[in-house]
């Protein structure tokens, strides 16, 4: 739960909420995106690295399995494809909507029932989608 509030907070200090920075990143107009974006990817790819190269334990001592993936680019194009115009619709990934939610902007409750709609189609659409 602190990690989620400290994470919450960050993102709304950071600005990664706001319309605008998520539109001049679209336009390809301001950095500030692509850093805090580029900064997530060397943290979770150094933690990643560590987690490998220690075989770092889970906090209840379980051994951490890191599988390697398939590579599938219709899913992955289509995946990314959808995610990619909720986003430009709404201006919204997943994280930012709860965090909107917590700093009281009503604007994201539609757009939280919508990711939510979207999971449930997935749902069930889940065996007609390539994997």
């Amino acid at each position: 739960m602190l990690i989620g509030l400290y994470f919450g907070a960050l993102i709304v200090k950071s600005e990664a909420l706001s319309w605008f920075r998520i539109q001049e990143m679209f336009r390809l107009q301001s950095f500030h995106m692509f850093g805090i974006f580029g900064s997530a990817v060397l943290v979770g790819g150094v933690t990643v690295m560590l987690t490998k190269r220690y075989h770092l334990p889970t906090i209840s001592g379980e051994t951490i399995l890191i599988e390697k993936k398939p590579l599938q680019p219709t899913a992955h194009i289509i995946g990314g494809v959808l995610f990619g115009f909720g986003w430009v619709l709404t201006g919204l990934c997943i994280a930012p909507i709860f965090a909107l939610l917590g700093v009281g902007a009503v604007a994201a409750i539609p757009i939280f029932f919508g990711a939510l709609l979207g999971v449930y189609l997935y749902g069930h659409l889940q065996h007609k989608l390539p994997h």
